[in-house]
């Protein structure tokens, strides 16, 4: 999942995890704010940090595919080129991008931390969708409006718009 900040891609994430649960499916969030808390926190926000935020999310995403898990990446990942080496690391059906599109505005209003209000003011250098670009996906595979649909709604979308071949049976076999 990629779009800026306050987006709703978190939210998301959980709801679909507890869903995927939920059906037996084994399934691992991997979401950037708690990344960078452990994993990632050696990086800041320059293009170069940000680029190797993603590719390292996505190896580690490479080794729980490979291990049977459903992944789900949420990050801002404001960078087409980014997001494209992180598709290349999977076989075609694995990589799902997702577009949390939510206007900047809505993302503002939504700023429980004040994030916005410290970069507008100049507090947070490098801010997307402030001060540091964010290259809307031109062609994902599922594109989730964010601003007039409630969460657990935008998830059922979410579930309705993933191509088979990229979900894995929500069923689980009856044991003898």
């Amino acid at each position: 999942m990629t779009g800026l900040s306050g987006a709703g891609k978190s939210t998301l994430a959980d709801l679909l995890e507890q869903r995927l649960r939920a059906a037996g499916q084994g399934v691992c969030v991997l979401d950037g704010d708690r990344l960078r808390l452990g994993l990632n926190r050696d990086l800041g926000f320059s293009a170069q940090d940000r680029a190797e935020n993603i590719r390292r999310v996505a190896e580690v995403a490479r080794l729980m595919v490979d291990a049977g898990l459903v992944v789900i990446a949420s990050l801002i990942s404001p960078f087409r080129d980014d997001r494209a080496k992180a598709r290349a690391l999977f076989a075609p059906g694995e990589f799902v991008e997702v577009y949390v599109d939510t206007p900047l505005a809505v993302c503002e209003q939504r700023d429980v931390k004040g994030l916005y209000a410290r970069a507008r003011r100049g507090e947070l250098p490098q801010f997307t969708g402030i001060d540091s670009p964010y290259e809307p996906p031109a062609a994902p595979e599922i594109h989730l409006r964010c601003d007039s649909i409630a969460a657990p709604q935008a998830v059922d979308e979410l579930l309705r718009a993933i191509p088979a071949a990229a979900r894995p049976p929500l069923t689980l076999a009856a044991r003898s």
